[in-house]
């Protein structure tokens, strides 16, 4: 595959019988990150988000309330949408599954699962988890004790009469299917989850409901509500106009598929990793190339929860944003994060500690001295000196700076490309940890006292100021407000010509332009806690 291809990224569709959290807040902005690196690279790309609006949960929440269903979804819904705003998100699309252009499509999609057979009326008994909305094998029911592995409620015995979509007779090939694609299900920890359960056998799902009456009527049978997980699994392709091949949606759109990455939390693993590709073969359209499905935030070493009051909701959220600045939220939420198959602490102590040794006394620290110094003894003026050949460090074998910068801009891509966020943000780091290095070991502003060494001091200055450019480059798809500020300082610019690593090649910055002097972030105190 090209790596100029284009590109498709996902989050879940974001259910409305709750408002935004550090979780939607986290899973958004790694897709965020993701795309502008995309973008930053020269791959077209879209970028896809939204809200999740029937189903029992938010027909029953709206009731309690005293008002409709559709008015607690448009309620909810422009909650997300504010998060969208808040945290500067690009997003190319926000789908909502009471749009008239999602519906229409899922009953396209359903009708044509009817017309092969996949989808058939019948009667099922099995274990049932409410929270979740999923039936569960009496194996599986059994190994969790019976109680639902993410609320801990009690599993409930139910028989239903409703249509279903015959997943188990897709077993061998998701077999096959996993067996030649091991990067399908990232990390590897939940592919093995996922293989493990599928082991276990795999029994019909429900596609309709009848127990409510908010969501999707079932084509040709209107007392069937159509199951909102198979709802919300198709805004994937409804975004896309992938119900409708012939329109003018899809002819727009259709380009950007299979989605490179569907990004979700753990605890919606099994819908996406399994029934989601079973739905797509038998529709006969490609499969997405990988589900991440990243770990839980917890908070103080336990579970958020808003009873404990360790919950981090949106004015949470926009409480740290106001303190520290939202690229420093955005570092916290791609450095920290529950990216792996660990869970991950949030701490302010340690949210704290990360902006003050990363943001402060690294890449502000390093972009604030060296202009300082050259403002100092060149008047503000990228000084003369060639530095491509002139090696990092007096350590022998050291390699030169426009070697070690290359090689770092090859690693953050590539990095950027395989959604290893944290590993791209330490290896543009390194670049300027060896900036600061340089400076130490040298000392130019001891240099300088001698007006014989200028010329030394000159070409040191002009390869710290080159370093701190090119980490800014590869910075910006994290920190885009303040590497644009820095660039901006140094008289450069974060517009590309679709080729991240040509923008970070040595030499960027030219003799006698302007270097302002700068500090992305200052010092704040500590949180009391």
């Amino acid at each position: 595959m090209s790596r100029k291809a284009p590109a498709y990224v996902t989050t879940p569709i974001y259910y409305v019988n709750d408002r935004p959290h550090i979780g939607h807040a986290y899973t958004t902005t790694l897709c965020d990150v993701w795309a502008r690196a995309m973008r930053l690279d020269g791959r077209d790309v879209f970028f896809l988000t939204g809200t999740d609006e029937h189903g029992v949960k938010v027909e029953k929440s709206a009731q309690e309330r005293g008002i409709t269903p559709q008015a607690l979804a448009d309620e909810n819904s422009a909650e997300f949408r504010k998060v969208m705003t808040t945290f500067g998100l690009t997003n190319d699309d926000f789908i909502r599954t009471t749009e008239p252009r999602h519906e229409s499509q899922v009953k396209l999609f359903v009708k044509r699962l009817l017309a092969s057979g996949d989808i058939y009326l019948g009667e099922f008994e099995g274990w049932y988890d409410e929270g979740q909305e999923e039936y569960v094998t009496d194996t599986r029911a059994k190994d969790l004790e019976f109680k639902s592995p993410i609320s801990g409620r009690p599993l409930v015995r139910a028989k239903e009469h409703n249509y279903y979509f015959r997943l188990s007779a897709y077993q061998a090939r998701l077999e096959a299917f996993f067996a030649a694609n091991p990067g399908f299900v990232r990390p590897a920890g939940r592919f093995n989850e996922v293989l493990g359960r599928m082991r276990e056998g795999l029994q019909d799902v429900p596609v309709t409901r009848t127990n409510f009456t908010w969501g999707i009527g079932m084509p040709g049978a209107p007392e069937h509500v159509i199951y909102v997980w198979i709802d919300a699994l198709f805004n994937y392709a409804t975004a896309l106009g992938l119900g409708e091949p012939d329109g003018a949606l899809a002819k727009e759109r259709a380009k950007y598929w299979p989605p490179e990455y569907h990004v979700i939390g753990k605890e919606i693993l099994w819908f996406h990793a399994v029934i989601w590709p079973a739905l797509l073969m038998a529709l006969d359209l490609p499969t997405p190339r990988c589900i991440y499905a990243h770990s839980f935030w917890i908070s103080n070493g336990q579970k958020m929860s808003k009873s404990l009051g360790n919950f981090v909701d949106l004015p949470t959220i926009e409480s740290y944003i106001a303190k520290y600045g939202l690229d420093a939220w955005r570092w916290y939420m791609t450095t920290q994060g529950p990216l792996g198959a660990t869970d991950a602490d949030f701490s302010p102590r340690h949210f704290h500690e990360i902006y003050t040794a990363n943001l402060v006394n690294t890449f502000a620290n390093c972009a604030s001295r060296t202009s300082a110094m050259i403002e100092k003894y060149f008047g503000g003026v990228m000084p003369t000196g060639e530095t491509a050949s002139m090696p990092i460090s007096a350590v022998e074998g050291a390699p030169t700076w426009s070697a070690f910068t290359s090689d770092a801009a090859t690693k953050v891509i590539g990095h950027y490309a395989d959604f290893e966020l944290a590993e791209a943000a330490d290896a543009a780091l390194a670049v300027v940890r060896a900036v600061d290095a340089i400076i130490n070991e040298t000392q130019p502003f001891k240099l300088a006292k001698d007006p014989t060494r200028m010329d030394e001091v000159a070409r040191i200055l002009s390869a710290c100021a080159e370093g701190v450019r090119v980490a800014a480059v590869l910075l910006t798809p994290i920190m885009p407000t303040k590497c644009s500020e820095v660039l901006a300082a140094y008289g450069s610019m974060v517009a590309t010509d679709g080729d991240m690593i040509e923008a970070a090649r040595w030499g960027g910055l030219k003799a006698g332009g302007r270097i302002a002097k700068c500090a992305p972030f200052m010092r704040v105190d500590a949180p009391v806690a």
